[in-house]
């Protein structure tokens, strides 16, 4: 459980989801040649993807695209134009609801470096990552004990007799 206190500096930002009209993403249908450009020129590592109504249905990665691009003896731009997107993008992918709890959120960014937003029809409506967390948690860091006193916690169980409480 996140203390009251820590929760409540962490919230301070308006908010933490980068809307789906500024986030790149791609249509699970693209061939993998345009996705190679749009991973390129956005530089983003991984990216979503969407079908035809917004609805995510996976994650794309450059490397995933590079694979592709790869055999023992050459890499190749042609094979790109005979897969999509749905051929290699990642479908088991980590999701909030629009109502996310902090503590979900700061538990699935531990392993992945975006979390995508998704209605209850699965529409995609945008992300939270973990630069936009880490900034909160400096803010928090820097904010905590100018706002607040903390006092350390006697351990009861401690061996020194100083420290037992009651």
């Amino acid at each position: 459980m996140i203390g009251p206190a820590v929760e409540e500096l962490l919230l301070e930002q308006d908010t933490f989801l980068i809307p789906a009209e500024n986030v790149a993403n791609l249509n699970a249908t693209h061939p993998l040649s345009h996705a190679l450009l749009v991973l390129s020129k956005v530089k983003y590592s991984k990216i979503p993807v969407l079908d035809k109504e917004d609805v995510l249905v996976g994650l794309v990665s450059l490397s995933d695209i590079v694979e592709q691009m790869m055999d023992l003896s050459e890499v190749s731009m042609e094979k790109l134009a005979e897969k999509t997107v749905a051929d290699v993008m990642e479908t088991q992918v980590a999701t909030i609801p629009e109502k996310w709890e902090l503590e979900d959120v700061l538990h699935l960014l531990v392993d992945e470096s975006f979390l995508s937003v998704v209605d209850e029809k699965g529409c995609f409506k945008g992300i939270i990552t973990r630069k936009e967390i880490l900034k909160a948690v400096n803010h928090m860091v820097h904010e905590l004990e100018r706002r607040n006193i903390v006092l350390p916690r006697l351990d009861p169980q401690a061996s020194d007799p100083k420290l037992k409480v009651g």
